[in-house]
């Protein structure tokens, strides 16, 4: 048998979706048949999702990729030398040189297709565990400082500093602390939380110890949605795992310092999003948010100081540890720094994730990654920062993806997820949905949200329905102020946006000829 010719196949969620289970199989029987030697690994995805299944080659030039491959393509491949990295209608050359791909700033998904994400020898062979390693060696209160000075905000959607996070679950004392991830990624058109779980699992686990050790927890809880079977299961192998190896448990690499790591299954509510309502359901009771203060740096997860951060938030922390909080912070533009995985769906000819620094446009998004709409037509609308995000128009595709600047024009960045929709979109029917799902989905602690959702999804119909429409109109604006001013936590409180921007970007769709005031 000639000498194993190393093949990836994806086993991301995405990947696995499309048939790459399938496509796996076909290649190991039909390269058996043919009595040729194959070391198939299955990697995570590099986030080209419009490929997948992505089959890539080892070859003396690097890889070579091709897709999107059916298990019917196999036998076609093979024949065209496969193996080898040759020409083919579905190949793309070296993957590395992808257009794609090649032009993004990979900081925190630098590994992300490259690895076996559960293999501990891949992972310390591209410079894992390398920020856990500093880290023990310097103060707590200098690995605080490293990523304070890094500028990491939180990639949730809060955007608040990190480090300033940590310093004062550091400063408060207490016998017992926690470290708490928010993995409930409920956000439509997002998955760069799951993609990271499944993908490079190690990334978040180094990162959630870093922040153990820096404030003193011994405990942590990864809270995942349940829709993410395969991220579960990935996060807890690559728990056991890692204590096995001596990264996690009662010694971490022999420091005398302990940190244990369980994962948690959420239930399904997307309010559970939110760190006080994910704390409660973390403790086993039903989610609702908690009025603040205090603080869940103060008064967290039962009652005791408690570090929450996304999963991209701690997944940053690796590098900036190995590398520097400089080098992170030199990505970015003003306040915004590093990069930020955005996420690109809904109509889209080419989705997935795209990691840039900050400042990089929404058009350049669209059409230089996205190339348009997947159906063609001229795009009408983008929503960014999730079902309670902004629906900016195309006068506003040209301001840099930071946080600041979509602030200084209502919108927001939130977690990077971006949806696109052609100019087949009703943008009544969207506002509508916005206020219909907040309204299943409130957890009903304060009456802005639970009760103004219900009324906004009748307002809007009568306003559809032409019903008094210019009295309906302002009744919707007045309803909206209350929700922003009186909700108790972002659920309420942003749901407004895709209303508000609907209704000032796209009047002729709520039947009005002209703005009933100046869009923003």
């Amino acid at each position: 048998m000639s000498t194993a010719i190393t093949v990836r196949v994806p086993r991301d969620s995405a990947a696995l979706a499309v048939g790459a289970d399938a496509v796996a199989a076909t290649l190991q029987a039909e390269c058996a048949r043919r009595g040729l030697a194959l070391n198939l690994v299955r990697n995570g995805s590099r986030g080209l999702f419009w490929l997948e299944p992505l089959v890539e080659v080892s070859t003396s030039a690097g890889r070579v990729a091709y897709g999107p491959v059916t298990p019917e393509d196999v036998p076609g491949l093979l024949d065209a030398g496969l193996l080898q990295g040759a020409p083919h209608a579905l190949g793309h050359g070296p993957t590395e040189q992808i257009p794609y791909l090649a032009k993004q700033e990979r900081l925190c998904f630098a590994r992300m297709g490259l690895t076996d994400p559960l293999s501990l020898a891949d992972y310390e062979a591209h410079e894992g565990w390398a920020g856990l390693r500093r880290a023990l060696a310097m103060p707590d209160a200098a690995v605080v400082d490293e990523v304070l000075q890094s500028g990491l905000r939180g990639r949730g959607g809060a955007a608040f500093p990190t480090g300033i996070k940590w310093k004062t679950v550091m400063n408060t004392p207490s016998a017992q602390k926690y470290i708490v991830c928010n993995a409930d990624e409920g956000d439509s058109g997002t998955y760069s939380d799951r993609m990271t779980m499944e993908g490079d699992p190690y990334m978040l686990i180094e990162g959630m110890t870093i922040a153990a050790l820096a404030v003193g927890a011994t405990r942590g809880y990864v809270y995942v949605r349940s829709e993410y079977p395969h991220a579960i299961a990935t996060l807890n192998d690559a728990i056991a795992r890692a204590e096995a190896a001596g990264f996690l448990g009662s010694d971490v690499l022999g420091s005398g310092r302990a940190f244990h790591l369980q994962v948690r299954k959420a239930a399904g509510a997307y309010v559970c999003g939110e760190e006080t309502a994910l704390l409660e359901s973390l403790e086993g009771k039903r989610g609702i948010v908690r009025a603040k203060p205090p603080l869940p740096a103060i008064e967290g997860l039962f009652g005791q100081p408690t570090v929450i951060n996304n999963v991209i938030s701690f997944a940053s922390v690796p590098l900036i540890l190995a590398r520097g909080a400089a080098h992170y912070r030199d990505y970015g533009v003003g306040r915004s720094m590093g990069t930020l995985p955005i996420q690109l769906a809904g109509n889209v000819k080419r989705g997935g994730l795209v990691e840039k620094a900050f400042g990089v446009t929404l058009r350049e998004l669209l059409y230089d990654f996205g190339g348009g709409t997947a159906s063609g037509r001229p795009i009408k609308a983008v929503q960014v920062g999730g079902p309670l995000g902004t629906y900016v128009p195309e006068s506003k595709w040209d301001v840099p993806l930071d946080y600041e600047a979509y602030a200084a024009f209502g919108g927001v960045v939130g977690h990077g997820g971006i949806v696109v929709h052609d100019d087949t979109a009703d943008m009544a029917k969207l506002a509508r949905y916005a206020m219909e799902f907040c309204a299943i989905e409130s957890c009903g602690k304060c009456t802005p949200c639970r009760i103004g959702s219900t009324r906004g999804v009748e307002v809007i119909d009568r306003i559809t329905a032409n019903v008094n429409r210019p009295a309906q109109v302002k009744l919707l604006r007045d309803l909206c102020d209350t929700m922003l001013a009186g909700s108790l936590c972002a659920m309420g409180g942003m749901t407004p946006y895709p209303v508000l921007s609907a209704l000032d970007h796209y009047p002729e769709d709520f039947g009005l000829a002209t703005p009933d005031r100046a869009a923003a």
